[in-house]
């Protein structure tokens, strides 16, 4: 195994998670496979009960996680699936560690922070790293680290000293340290400052660490004088001093390391020069070329109550950029603080809530994000009333879903006094409850949480049509409070239609208005799978809704929904989609194709890709024989052709599918009208 250690100096907010992803992502498109831990040197011990205000959102994971928001960095840049364990606290180190000492496990010793605190860091460190991270079995072959916190902070002192005793332990050439900082540019004299670097690296020396790149942010690139000045005082080579200047979107960061050639320097600090390949980012820069020159606008009103601190959202946000580049639009994103829609701002300050009901009312579409407490709960109320009557545009997620069934209960039900439990104990029509298996004594770790089974039951509503006329999906899931499954006929009967339930058909997950043009709610979180390349099909459908395209999307992806067949696990049939690097397709992505939670959604080509024939294909990614993914794209307008009893194309103009094949019987591609871009 091989490390990739990512610290941050100076200031903290410097990028260090887009980075660390950034740097995963580069190594593997040169054919590596990577995982990811990150290690947060606060005392809780993980970040579910911290407030959005504190700490950004709580990112899920399948396994139930609650992890620090970087941990979605880099599940999206990598398209891979980390586990709780690849999020390390200090809180679950020193739980850990007490444990032993309870058991008796240190023989009598004096626990201590040396040896044993950090022994158990990197133990622990060793244990994640070996943990498949995506669809291969064994260990991958780096694994990238990030230390939060700026180093001198005191309660990251015994991961210092850990990793120290770690990069001795491995030994040279399977550690690599990257150290981001600051390289300032005052206003007085327009002069690249380069002291702060070298003071932060000063003191990461003396802690036994040295780094092997610096990778400085600035306004601008840096001057070839400055690199050499910092090359000469931090004891690092001049190639190995990178520029990570400010840029339109963070998509770039990977481009601008491998433009600097940031992947030569590590991989020759792992000594892996010799086995990687040369990084293909092909598909990554072309979305990125497509970020930058979208022009026509989609408007989302945001309607949250922690929209002070946009990284509440994180996630969320992230899903509609994707989708929205996915549908050629330019995110406009309109913040609306729920409480600023509710009449007693209205009655205190009429600026206020005149100003957020015009960015409401001048929205494409409208969601509204999770929750917790009833601060803000009646103007999300009102938000979704506006968006049933108006036939806006809505997507509810979590709470957002529990507060439409609220308002509908209310307006179309007549049911004035309906509530969630959450919100009002005593409601005499409870149309939200809590849930029977929930604590409300302990609140850490305790709600209904990650990975979940929802049975999509009507072929012919909008979601299940949106995933690809799949009859299941696994989204992740993060609540206490659940539709009470006594009103469900009521609710029904007015003319609301819950799709989708769990296993027990008693919990529902899905929630549609099949007389309104665009109008769902959910009880997961789709925005936690959703990939640069591959949109959540629900956050897809609220930009194509938004923008007049969903009738277009729906047709699209039932089409594409009846080519699979039947035999999905979540979309995931015969037909293998691409994760972003995964089985080293070259092409780091899914040839634009729009992945619906796993279903592969193709859709038409605009642009020349670099082709590979067969005889070109790098001997390491043949496969040898035994079955391997690849890509192809149909050339022809009308050309469809069988392998086995499925065909794998359609009648559709440059077509994009995913097929997989004995190596042997793609020789058979050669004469056909199809061409292999990458094996």
């Amino acid at each position: 195994m091989k490390y990739v250690l990512v610290t941050g100096g100076v200031v903290s907010g410097l990028g260090k998670g887009v980075t660390a992803s950034s740097i995963g992502l580069l190594l593997k498109s040169c054919g590596l496979r990577v995982t990811s831990i990150k290690i947060d040197p606060y005392l809780n011990t993980d970040a579910g009960t911290m407030s959005p205000f504190e700490h950004g959102e709580v990112f899920v994971l399948d396994d139930g996680g609650e992890v620090d928001l970087d941990l979605g960095n880099y599940e999206r840049f990598l398209d891979i699936k980390l586990t709780r364990d690849n999020n390390i606290t200090t809180g679950k180190i020193y739980q850990s560690v007490l444990e032993k000492e309870r058991k008796g496990e240190y023989l009598g010793k004096t626990v201590q922070v040396v040896p044993h605190i950090t022994d158990a860091i990197q133990e622990w460190i060793e244990r994640a790293a070996m943990i498949p991270v995506d669809e291969n079995e064994g260990p991958a072959d780096v694994c990238v680290i990030e230390l939060g916190g700026t180093i001198g902070d005191i309660e990251s002192m015994p991961f210092i000293e850990a990793l120290g005793q770690f990069s001795y332990r491995v030994g040279p050439g399977n550690f690599c340290l990257v150290h981001v900082s600051l390289v300032p540019v005052l206003n007085v004299v327009g002069e690249q400052k380069t002291k702060p670097t070298q003071h932060s690296v000063r003191g990461l020396r003396g802690l036994g660490l040295t780094p092997n790149i610096l990778a400085c942010r600035s306004t601008k690139a840096l001057d070839d004088n400055v690199k050499e000045k910092l090359s000469q005082f931090c004891h690092v080579p001049a190639e190995n001093v990178v520029t990570l200047y400010d840029v339109p979107n963070i998509w770039h960061i990977p481009l601008l390391l491998r433009d600097q050639k940031a992947h030569e320097a590590i991989l020759k600090g792992l000594n892996l020069l010799g086995t990687a390949m040369e990084p293909d980012l092909t598909e990554w820069t072309a979305r990125t070329k497509i970020y930058d020159m979208l022009q026509d606008p989609v408007k989302i009103a945001m309607v949250g109550k922690y929209v002070e601190l946009k990284d509440s959202y994180l996630s969320v946000l992230k899903a509609l950029l994707h989708a929205s580049v996915h549908h050629r639009k330019k995110l406009v994103v309109e913040w609306v603080e729920a409480s600023h829609l509710e009449d007693i701002t209205a009655e205190e300050d009429p600026e206020t809530s005149k100003a957020a009901w015009n960015h409401l009312k001048g929205a494409d579409g409208i969601l509204v994000p999770g929750g917790f407490g009833d601060r803000g709960v009646q103007g999300k109320i009102l938000a979704a009333k506006y968006a049933r009557e108006s036939n806006v545009p809505f997507l509810g997620i979590c709470l957002g879903m529990q507060i439409a069934v609220i308002e509908y209960a209310r307006s179309v039900l007549g049911l004035h006094n309906a509530n969630s439990a959450e919100f009002d104990p005593k409601t005499p029509n409870p149309c939200v409850i809590f849930m029977p298996e929930g604590s409300k004594t302990h609140m850490g770790g305790t709600m209904r949480l990650g990975s979940r089974r929802t049975y999509l039951k009507d072929p012919d509503c909008k979601s299940a049509k949106l995933y690809g006329d799949t009859t299941f999906v696994d989204e992740r899931h993060r609540h206490r409070y659940e539709v009470n499954p006594d009103m469900i006929v009521e609710l029904e009967a007015a003319g609301m239609s819950f799709v989708g339930r769990d296993e027990s058909g008693r919990r529902m997950e899905i929630v549609e208005l099949p007389s309104h043009p665009f109008f769902i709610g959910v009880q997961f979180h789709p925005e936690f799978k959703s990939r640069p390349g591959k949109p959540s099909a629900l956050f897809s459908g609220l930009i194509a809704a938004s923008c007049g395209q969903l009738d277009s999307l729906l047709n699209k992806s039932s089409h594409v929904g009846k080519a699979v067949g039947s035999g999905m696990s979540n979309g995931k049939a015969s037909y293998k989609a691409h994760q972003n690097g995964n089985h080293s397709n070259g092409l780091n992505g899914s040839l634009n194709g729009a992945y619906m939670n796993g279903n592969v959604c193709p859709r038409v080509f605009d642009r020349e890709l670099e082709h590979k024939t067969l005889e070109k294909l790098d001997p390491r990614r043949r496969g040898f024989g035994i079955e391997v993914t690849v890509q192809i794209v149909h050339l022809g307008s009308s050309v469809c052709k069988d392998f086995g009893s499925s065909p794998y194309l359609s009648n559709e103009k440059c077509l994009a599918v995913s097929v997989c094949l004995p190596f042997e019987q793609l020789k058979d591609l050669n004469n056909t009208k199809a061409i292999m871009l990458a094996v």
